[in-house]
């Protein structure tokens, strides 16, 4: 009887908590709204400022799909390459584009927040989809065509004002990369345990957004590149492009500002630098001696305090305090004293390594669908009828699969999960990553046993060393 009671009374408790979450005007993670105020929980943020940001998203990989997807398509009918350079060059293009994401990472930690840089980052990207546009168009840009089965290489000119637009687009899209998915996350209060259930569900619905652009791009504007003319096919991007930076600005009087936190690249630095100048001395068993700012200190920033962890304990040498920090107090030294926040984040990252390492991998197997996956597809017979499905269009079921299945993903089977787990999550991220590589390893193995029957018909036929001339 008594545990009932109790039960009723934690029940009550946790109620009374989620309702007075709720009923707070403020977000209570620090968030300001426009104007720098604290930023109002019912006038800004959660899924009103969301769908704004979604459709920049959309929008967005709609531009950048319709430029990758056909690219190496471009690169072998119009500049005349090998399939082996072609393959290079996109693979090449696209690696840029991720590199590039630590810039605009580092740019909006460390200066302008991620709005600002967004903004920046967009314009550069919408140069780049001009200049490319314009080199697809311009009879004086573009490549020469091909005369019978002389092929004339393009001059320095056009393939420097073609590779500037290209990798302009790299930087743009690698500035804003790391930036939108994050800034559509600042707009959930992970202090409101409803908001942080919506936090969940707007990944799934970002990622939903991703595929429809590309869907479109590997359908309607592969269609339009190959049969209506690269002009048109690299300016309709460009207008999704500008349509893409209209939706973001769109939403600005109702989104959440987080302000800037500093270089995380310099806060990793000083804690190693810290424990090593550290290295003689014991770190305390009881973690409540380690050094971390008071609430006080802290600020709008308290809340995203991370708690002590076990692992890497040599790490913990960077927040003891000894008698020198003691002695000097009134100005401690970053690159001797850091908080235990700061010590979490560099472990945080070192536990990441196994999960970034697998990833490269998986990265590098995932850039052949606009590269060597692109190019089996126009070795095949592809005419349905009267009607011939662009190469590119082939890597459309990826995306159609996606489509099909976030929704079924994110009102059916996590509910289910979340009730066989108990974790709102329905499925931890670990065990969401470990089921895709599964999965990942069957397709690759399909897709290497295509290329190898592929290669030996090509040998059987003696046409390895052919080039298709259009």
């Amino acid at each position: 009887m008594g545990s009932e009671e109790g039960l009723e009374q934690s029940l009550l408790s946790e109620d009374q908590h989620i309702q007075n979450e709720i009923c707070r005007p403020c977000s209570g993670d620090g968030s300001v709204d426009i104007n720098g105020n604290p930023a109002l929980r019912h006038h800004t943020g959660n899924w009103k400022s969301c769908l704004f940001i979604l459709g920049t998203e959309c929008c967005e990989r709609l531009a950048y799909y319709g430029i990758v997807k056909n690219l190496v398509t471009y690169l072998i009918t119009k500049f005349h390459e090998g399939n082996a350079i072609a393959a290079r060059n996109v693979t090449t293009w696209q690696g840029t584009c991720y590199l590039t994401t630590l810039i605009g990472a580092s740019i909006a930690d460390s200066y302008l927040g991620r709005f600002k840089t967004i903004a920046v980052f967009s314009t550069i990207y919408l140069i780049g989809m001009l200049i490319l546009t314009l080199s697809a168009s311009v009879p004086a840009l573009k490549p020469p065509s091909c005369v019978g089965i002389a092929c004339l290489d393009a001059s320095t000119a056009q393939y420097a004002i073609f590779f500037i637009g290209l990798y302009l687009i790299a930087l743009g899209t690698g500035g804003i990369k790391p930036c939108v998915s994050s800034f559509g996350a600042d707009q959930f209060d992970d202090t409101d345990p409803l908001e942080r259930v919506s936090k969940g569900s707007y990944f799934n619905w970002y990622y939903f957004s991703i595929n429809i652009g590309s869907l479109i791009s590997g359908t309607l504007l592969v269609w339009i590149q190959d049969n209506y003319g690269w002009g048109l096919g690299f300016g309709i991007p460009t207008v999704f492009m500008a349509l893409a930076i209209l939706s973001f600005f769109s939403g600005t009087t109702v989104y959440r500002f987080q302000k800037p936190g500093g270089s995380p690249f310099t806060r990793n630095f000083q804690v190693i630098v810290a424990s090593i100048r550290k290295w003689y001395i014991a770190v305390p068993h009881d973690s409540s001696f380690l050094f971390e700012l008071p609430n006080a200190t802290a600020g709008l920033n308290e809340i995203r305090k991370l708690k002590h962890s076990s692992t890497y304990k040599f790490l913990d040498k960077a927040a003891t305090i000894c008698n020198l920090d003691v002695k000097f107090e009134n100005s401690l030294d970053p690159w001797r004293l850091c908080t235990v926040t700061q010590v979490e984040e560099l472990k945080i990252l070192l536990r990441m390594f196994p999960i970034l390492a697998t990833g490269i991998m998986f990265s590098a197997i995932y850039a052949q669908n606009s590269s060597m996956f692109l190019e089996q597809g126009m070795a095949l017979d592809k005419r349905i009828g009267s009607f011939t499905i662009p190469p590119a269009t082939l890597s459309s079921f990826d995306v159609i699969s996606v489509i099909i299945w976030v929704p079924i993903y994110d009102k059916l089977l996590i509910p289910i999960a979340r009730r066989l787990t108990r974790n709102e999550r329905g499925i931890s991220q670990l065990q969401r990553i470990g089921i895709g590589l599964f999965i990942s390893i069957l397709t690759v193995t399909a897709a290497a046993l295509v290329e190898t029957k592929r290669l030996q018909i090509a040998k059987a036929e003696g046409i390895v060393h052919e080039k298709e001339v259009t």
